[in-house]
Protein backbone atom coordinates (compact mmCIF):
# COMPACT_ATOMS: atom_id res chain seq x y z
CA UNK A 1 0.00 0.00 0.00
CA UNK A 2 1.13 3.27 -1.11
CA UNK A 3 0.69 6.34 1.53
CA UNK A 4 -1.51 9.32 0.64
CA UNK A 5 -2.67 12.49 2.68
CA UNK A 6 -5.37 10.56 4.03
CA UNK A 7 -3.07 8.43 5.73
CA UNK A 8 -1.09 11.18 7.26
CA UNK A 9 -4.39 12.96 8.52
CA UNK A 10 -5.03 9.69 9.83
CA UNK A 11 -1.80 9.58 11.80
CA UNK A 12 -1.81 13.13 12.78
CA UNK A 13 -5.25 12.73 14.21
CA UNK A 14 -4.19 9.97 16.05
CA UNK A 15 -1.64 12.02 17.83
CA UNK A 16 -3.34 15.17 18.54
CA UNK A 17 -6.25 13.24 20.44
CA UNK A 18 -4.76 10.51 22.27
CA UNK A 19 -6.44 7.92 21.23
CA UNK A 20 -7.74 5.74 18.29
CA UNK A 21 -11.30 6.29 19.50
CA UNK A 22 -11.16 9.82 19.71
CA UNK A 23 -9.41 10.39 16.54
CA UNK A 24 -12.25 8.53 14.95
CA UNK A 25 -14.50 10.69 15.94
CA UNK A 26 -12.74 13.41 14.68
CA UNK A 27 -12.50 11.68 11.01
CA UNK A 28 -16.33 10.72 10.91
CA UNK A 29 -14.96 7.26 11.09
CA UNK A 30 -15.91 4.19 13.31
CA UNK A 31 -13.05 2.74 15.61
CA UNK A 32 -12.94 -0.40 14.13
CA UNK A 33 -12.34 0.90 10.24
CA UNK A 34 -9.77 3.21 11.90
CA UNK A 35 -8.14 0.64 13.52
CA UNK A 36 -7.75 -1.69 10.26
CA UNK A 37 -6.71 1.63 8.67
CA UNK A 38 -3.70 2.22 11.59
CA UNK A 39 -2.89 -1.53 10.86
CA UNK A 40 -2.62 -0.84 6.98
CA UNK A 41 0.13 2.10 7.35
CA UNK A 42 1.73 0.02 10.23
CA UNK A 43 2.34 -2.61 7.58
CA UNK A 44 3.45 0.25 4.43
CA UNK A 45 5.53 1.87 6.89
CA UNK A 46 7.42 -1.06 8.23
CA UNK A 47 6.37 -0.88 11.97
CA UNK A 48 4.32 0.44 14.68
CA UNK A 49 3.54 3.64 14.62
CA UNK A 50 1.96 3.62 18.66
CA UNK A 51 2.17 2.07 21.57
CA UNK A 52 -1.69 1.19 22.88
CA UNK A 53 -2.19 2.12 26.61
CA UNK A 54 -5.14 2.16 29.31
CA UNK A 55 -4.71 6.02 28.69
CA UNK A 56 -4.13 6.19 24.85
CA UNK A 57 -2.17 5.83 22.07
CA UNK A 58 1.65 7.79 22.29
CA UNK A 59 3.48 7.78 19.54
CA UNK A 60 6.87 5.29 19.00
CA UNK A 61 10.23 6.49 18.35
CA UNK A 62 9.32 5.65 14.63
CA UNK A 63 6.10 7.37 15.10
CA UNK A 64 7.79 10.29 15.81
CA UNK A 65 9.33 10.09 12.78
CA UNK A 66 7.29 9.79 10.95
CA UNK A 67 4.64 12.39 11.99
CA UNK A 68 7.90 14.63 12.01
CA UNK A 69 7.49 14.56 7.99
CA UNK A 70 4.14 14.22 7.70
CA UNK A 71 3.12 17.98 10.14
CA UNK A 72 4.44 20.19 7.61
CA UNK A 73 2.80 18.14 4.27
CA UNK A 74 -0.56 18.77 5.84
CA UNK A 75 0.17 21.94 6.48
CA UNK A 76 1.56 23.03 3.58
CA UNK A 77 -1.11 21.37 1.80
CA UNK A 78 -3.91 23.46 3.74
CA UNK A 79 -1.86 26.58 2.97
CA UNK A 80 -2.04 25.59 -1.10
CA UNK A 81 -5.74 24.79 -0.57
CA UNK A 82 -6.22 28.62 1.07
CA UNK A 83 -4.13 30.40 -1.17
CA UNK A 84 -5.30 28.66 -4.24
CA UNK A 85 -9.06 29.96 -2.90
CA UNK A 86 -8.04 33.02 -2.32
CA UNK A 87 -6.77 33.17 -5.47
CA UNK A 88 -9.82 32.52 -7.56
CA UNK A 89 -11.95 34.69 -5.46
CA UNK A 90 -9.99 37.42 -6.47
CA UNK A 91 -9.32 35.90 -9.86
CA UNK A 92 -11.21 39.08 -11.44
CA UNK A 93 -9.59 41.94 -9.33
CA UNK A 94 -6.52 44.03 -10.59
CA UNK A 95 -3.38 43.11 -9.48
CA UNK A 96 0.23 44.94 -9.45
CA UNK A 97 3.56 42.51 -8.79
CA UNK A 98 6.45 45.59 -7.78
CA UNK A 99 9.65 43.99 -7.12
CA UNK A 100 12.46 46.06 -5.89
CA UNK A 101 15.96 46.12 -4.31
CA UNK A 102 16.60 47.24 -0.90
CA UNK A 103 15.66 50.70 -0.80
CA UNK A 104 14.36 52.86 1.99
CA UNK A 105 11.90 54.51 -0.45
CA UNK A 106 10.02 51.32 -1.09
CA UNK A 107 7.93 51.50 1.97
CA UNK A 108 6.45 54.90 1.22
CA UNK A 109 6.57 53.88 -2.38
CA UNK A 110 3.94 51.17 -1.96
CA UNK A 111 2.40 53.71 0.70
CA UNK A 112 1.20 56.13 -2.19
CA UNK A 113 -0.02 53.02 -4.64
CA UNK A 114 -1.85 51.44 -2.12
CA UNK A 115 -3.45 54.91 -1.44
CA UNK A 116 -4.12 55.65 -5.55
CA UNK A 117 -4.97 52.25 -6.00
CA UNK A 118 -7.36 50.61 -3.13
CA UNK A 119 -8.59 47.89 -5.23
CA UNK A 120 -5.79 46.71 -6.54
CA UNK A 121 -4.06 43.72 -5.05
CA UNK A 122 0.05 44.90 -5.08
CA UNK A 123 2.07 42.82 -3.53
CA UNK A 124 6.15 43.31 -3.52
CA UNK A 125 8.89 41.16 -3.71
CA UNK A 126 12.58 42.68 -2.76
CA UNK A 127 15.98 40.96 -4.13
CA UNK A 128 19.22 42.34 -3.90
CA UNK A 129 20.00 41.60 -7.65
CA UNK A 130 18.90 43.41 -10.56
CA UNK A 131 19.43 41.05 -12.90
CA UNK A 132 17.24 38.69 -11.52
CA UNK A 133 14.55 41.18 -11.22
CA UNK A 134 14.91 42.35 -14.39
CA UNK A 135 14.28 38.65 -15.57
CA UNK A 136 11.23 38.01 -13.43
CA UNK A 137 9.77 40.76 -15.51
CA UNK A 138 11.07 39.27 -18.93
CA UNK A 139 9.10 36.16 -17.51
CA UNK A 140 5.91 37.67 -16.34
CA UNK A 141 6.56 37.26 -12.75
CA UNK A 142 6.43 41.03 -12.02
CA UNK A 143 5.40 44.09 -13.48
CA UNK A 144 7.55 46.92 -12.47
CA UNK A 145 10.71 47.14 -10.34
CA UNK A 146 13.02 49.38 -8.98
CA UNK A 147 16.79 48.29 -9.53
CA UNK A 148 20.15 50.09 -9.56
CA UNK A 149 23.34 49.17 -12.14
CA UNK A 150 26.82 49.56 -11.08
CA UNK A 151 28.15 52.35 -12.72
CA UNK A 152 30.65 50.93 -15.44
CA UNK A 153 28.83 47.40 -15.59
CA UNK A 154 25.19 48.03 -17.49
CA UNK A 155 22.54 45.82 -16.70
CA UNK A 156 21.50 43.45 -19.18
CA UNK A 157 17.94 44.40 -19.88
CA UNK A 158 16.36 41.08 -21.53
CA UNK A 159 13.54 41.15 -24.39
CA UNK A 160 10.45 41.88 -22.65
CA UNK A 161 11.62 44.91 -20.27
CA UNK A 162 11.98 48.04 -21.16
CA UNK A 163 13.43 50.88 -18.37
CA UNK A 164 13.65 54.90 -17.28
CA UNK A 165 16.01 56.52 -15.28
CA UNK A 166 14.85 57.51 -12.10
CA UNK A 167 18.23 58.93 -11.39
CA UNK A 168 21.37 59.16 -13.37
CA UNK A 169 24.13 59.11 -11.15
CA UNK A 170 23.30 58.40 -7.16
CA UNK A 171 26.66 58.48 -5.11
CA UNK A 172 27.41 55.70 -2.61
CA UNK A 173 28.58 56.42 0.69
CA UNK A 174 30.59 54.44 2.76
CA UNK A 175 29.27 53.24 6.51
CA UNK A 176 31.59 52.89 9.29
CA UNK A 177 32.06 52.59 12.79
CA UNK A 178 31.25 56.07 15.12
CA UNK A 179 34.85 55.35 16.66
CA UNK A 180 36.76 54.93 13.55
CA UNK A 181 39.13 58.22 13.23
CA UNK A 182 37.17 59.06 10.10
CA UNK A 183 34.01 59.29 11.52
CA UNK A 184 35.12 62.92 13.12
CA UNK A 185 35.03 63.76 9.11
CA UNK A 186 32.31 65.61 7.16
CA UNK A 187 33.64 63.90 3.98
CA UNK A 188 35.99 60.92 3.59
CA UNK A 189 38.43 60.11 1.11
CA UNK A 190 39.85 56.08 0.28
CA UNK A 191 43.33 56.97 1.84
CA UNK A 192 41.16 57.17 4.93
CA UNK A 193 40.06 53.90 4.34
CA UNK A 194 43.53 51.83 2.96
CA UNK A 195 43.81 49.95 5.66
CA UNK A 196 40.12 48.91 6.51
CA UNK A 197 38.44 45.67 5.76
CA UNK A 198 35.53 46.43 2.91
CA UNK A 199 32.30 44.41 2.79
CA UNK A 200 30.33 43.61 -0.11
CA UNK A 201 27.44 41.47 -0.63
CA UNK A 202 28.56 38.25 -3.12
CA UNK A 203 24.77 38.34 -4.37
CA UNK A 204 24.80 42.55 -5.41
CA UNK A 205 25.26 42.10 -9.42
CA UNK A 206 28.70 43.97 -10.09
CA UNK A 207 29.36 45.45 -6.69
CA UNK A 208 32.59 43.79 -6.01
CA UNK A 209 33.70 44.62 -9.45
CA UNK A 210 32.58 47.90 -9.19
CA UNK A 211 34.50 48.68 -6.22
CA UNK A 212 37.52 46.72 -7.02
CA UNK A 213 37.70 48.65 -10.37
CA UNK A 214 38.03 51.73 -8.00
CA UNK A 215 40.58 51.01 -5.49
CA UNK A 216 42.97 50.10 -8.70
CA UNK A 217 42.36 53.57 -10.23
CA UNK A 218 43.22 54.49 -6.55
CA UNK A 219 45.92 52.56 -6.37
CA UNK A 220 44.41 50.72 -3.35
CA UNK A 221 44.37 47.21 -2.41
CA UNK A 222 42.48 46.66 0.70
CA UNK A 223 40.82 43.38 2.20
CA UNK A 224 37.55 42.92 1.06
CA UNK A 225 34.97 40.32 2.22
CA UNK A 226 32.37 38.75 0.35
CA UNK A 227 29.18 38.56 3.60
CA UNK A 228 25.70 38.23 2.43
CA UNK A 229 23.85 38.19 6.18
CA UNK A 230 23.14 42.09 6.88
CA UNK A 231 22.70 41.85 10.37
CA UNK A 232 26.47 40.26 10.85
CA UNK A 233 27.82 42.94 8.59
CA UNK A 234 26.07 45.74 10.21
CA UNK A 235 27.66 44.42 13.56
CA UNK A 236 31.01 44.02 12.19
CA UNK A 237 30.92 47.49 11.04
CA UNK A 238 29.41 48.60 14.75
CA UNK A 239 32.53 46.98 16.06
CA UNK A 240 35.01 48.74 13.82
CA UNK A 241 35.98 45.36 12.27
CA UNK A 242 35.36 46.46 8.11
CA UNK A 243 33.86 49.48 6.43
CA UNK A 244 31.24 48.71 3.85
CA UNK A 245 29.31 50.83 0.78
CA UNK A 246 26.00 52.07 1.24
CA UNK A 247 22.99 53.87 -0.18
CA UNK A 248 23.07 57.73 0.10
CA UNK A 249 19.76 57.77 1.91
CA UNK A 250 21.04 54.70 4.44
CA UNK A 251 19.85 54.90 8.05
CA UNK A 252 23.00 54.79 10.41
CA UNK A 253 22.49 51.56 12.46
CA UNK A 254 23.83 51.78 16.10
CA UNK A 255 27.49 52.51 16.64
CA UNK A 256 27.36 53.45 12.96
CA UNK A 257 28.09 56.52 11.24
CA UNK A 258 27.36 57.21 7.36
CA UNK A 259 29.85 59.67 5.33
CA UNK A 260 30.12 60.49 1.66
CA UNK A 261 33.55 59.54 -0.26
CA UNK A 262 35.26 62.69 -1.61
CA UNK A 263 34.61 62.49 -5.37
CA UNK A 264 31.84 59.91 -5.14
CA UNK A 265 33.83 57.45 -6.80
CA UNK A 266 31.13 54.35 -6.27
CA UNK A 267 28.19 55.43 -7.56
CA UNK A 268 25.20 53.67 -8.98
CA UNK A 269 22.25 54.58 -11.89
CA UNK A 270 18.46 53.90 -10.42
CA UNK A 271 16.02 52.58 -13.20
CA UNK A 272 12.90 51.88 -13.33
CA UNK A 273 12.01 48.73 -15.56
CA UNK A 274 8.63 47.58 -16.32
CA UNK A 275 6.81 45.22 -19.08
CA UNK A 276 5.20 46.98 -21.30
CA UNK A 277 2.10 44.26 -21.83
CA UNK A 278 1.56 44.63 -18.08
CA UNK A 279 1.29 48.80 -17.80
CA UNK A 280 -0.16 51.31 -19.94
CA UNK A 281 1.35 55.18 -20.48
CA UNK A 282 -0.65 56.34 -18.09
CA UNK A 283 -0.10 53.44 -15.09
CA UNK A 284 3.74 53.56 -15.60
CA UNK A 285 3.80 57.54 -15.24
CA UNK A 286 2.01 57.33 -11.87
CA UNK A 287 3.70 54.58 -10.50
CA UNK A 288 7.02 56.26 -11.58
CA UNK A 289 5.52 59.39 -9.92
CA UNK A 290 4.97 57.63 -6.64
CA UNK A 291 8.47 56.50 -6.35
CA UNK A 292 9.92 59.57 -7.54
CA UNK A 293 7.96 61.63 -4.73
CA UNK A 294 8.97 58.93 -1.85
CA UNK A 295 12.55 59.09 -3.06
CA UNK A 296 12.73 63.09 -2.67
CA UNK A 297 11.28 62.74 0.90
CA UNK A 298 13.42 60.34 1.67
CA UNK A 299 16.68 62.00 0.72
CA UNK A 300 15.03 65.59 2.28
CA UNK A 301 15.12 63.58 5.65
CA UNK A 302 18.79 62.19 5.36
CA UNK A 303 21.47 64.10 7.03
CA UNK A 304 23.79 63.10 5.48
CA UNK A 305 22.77 62.90 1.93
CA UNK A 306 20.76 66.32 2.30
CA UNK A 307 24.36 67.85 3.25
CA UNK A 308 25.70 66.12 -0.29
CA UNK A 309 23.25 67.41 -1.83
CA UNK A 310 23.69 71.21 -0.46
CA UNK A 311 27.59 70.78 -1.03
CA UNK A 312 26.92 70.23 -4.61
CA UNK A 313 24.22 73.10 -5.22
CA UNK A 314 21.47 70.10 -6.40
CA UNK A 315 18.11 70.50 -5.62
CA UNK A 316 15.55 67.49 -5.07
CA UNK A 317 13.47 68.07 -7.47
CA UNK A 318 16.14 67.86 -9.96
CA UNK A 319 17.65 65.31 -8.18
CA UNK A 320 15.94 62.74 -10.23
CA UNK A 321 14.21 62.21 -13.28
CA UNK A 322 11.26 64.91 -14.76
CA UNK A 323 7.76 64.33 -13.31
CA UNK A 324 5.67 62.22 -15.06
CA UNK A 325 2.59 63.13 -17.11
Amino acid sequence: MELDVRHLRVLCAIADTGSVRKAALRLGMTQPSLTTQLRRIELAVGGPLFTREQTGSRPTALGHSVLSRARPIITELAALVTASRREAAGADRRRLRIGSVGSRAVADWLRRVHERLPETDTTIHIDISAIALLRMIAADQLDVALVHESEGFPLPVPDGAEHRVLIAREPQFVALSAGHPAAALPVVHLADLAGDTWMVDPTADHEYAAMRRVFTEAGLDPRVLQIRDNTTAAELVASGEAVRPCQPTSSPGPGTVVRPVHGDPLAVRLLLAWRPRALNPAALDALYTDLRAAYIDLARITPAYLAWLLQHNRSLPHLVGPAAG
